[in-house]
């Protein structure tokens, strides 16, 4: 799940300011102040992000986390470029708040069970993840970019993430204490 969605991150950060200077006309400026807004939120929302998990449990927010991406990949796959900046803006900071929730709720179902002795190896696996993520999504879906554009580019990131969703949904009954809810005072 965390190479997919790190994938579809990294489409956004590789895919957006393409878009936005070319398919809206955005000079530097504007393209770099308008990239810094999903980044932004993703900042803003991670402690809070990190609370919920906390207080409803982690499967659930993965879930919901998954849920919200994808939702905003096929919102920014269907966006005419006519609604210009805030038709783009909209959806990146839905995906970048859920993001924010993803990655709360998938660290803490990773880590939960984790013995000390094995803290270390799975923290790695987890940033091995998201790197292998970070790659294809540079490399592939700049790739996708390229031939087919923007609609084409989140309709492939909205299915990415549905399949980690169904990962997520799947792994449920397999997942033991993860979905218990934690709550640790943070």
């Amino acid at each position: 799940m965390s190479a997919l969605v790190s994938t579809v991150m990294m489409a956004t950060l590789v895919v957006g300011p393409f878009y936005l200077s070319r398919a809206l006309g955005l000079d530097t400026a504007l393209v770099g102040i308008a990239m810094s807004a999903g980044p932004l939120v993703a900042a803003l929302t991670g402690i809070p992000a990190g609370r919920i998990v906390d207080r409803v449990g982690a499967q659930g927010m993965t879930i919901a986390g998954l849920i919200g991406i994808a939702t905003g990949c096929f919102t920014l796959s269907v966006m005419p470029a006519r609604l210009g900046i805030a038709g783009y803006l909209g959806p990146i900071m839905v995906i970048t708040a859920s993001y924010a929730l993803f990655q709360a709720a998938n660290n803490t179902a990773m880590m939960a069970d984790a013995r000390p002795d094995q803290r270390g190896v799975i923290s790695g696996m987890l940033n091995l993840s998201r790197n292998l993520g970070l790659i294809t999504g540079a490399s592939v879906m700049g790739a996708v970019f390229v031939a087919g554009g923007m609609r084409i580019t989140f309709e492939v990131a909205a299915i990415l993430i549905v399949v980690a969703l169904a990962v997520a949904i799947l792994s449920m009954p397999f997942a033991g204490a993860h979905g218990v809810r934690h709550n640790h005072a943070p």
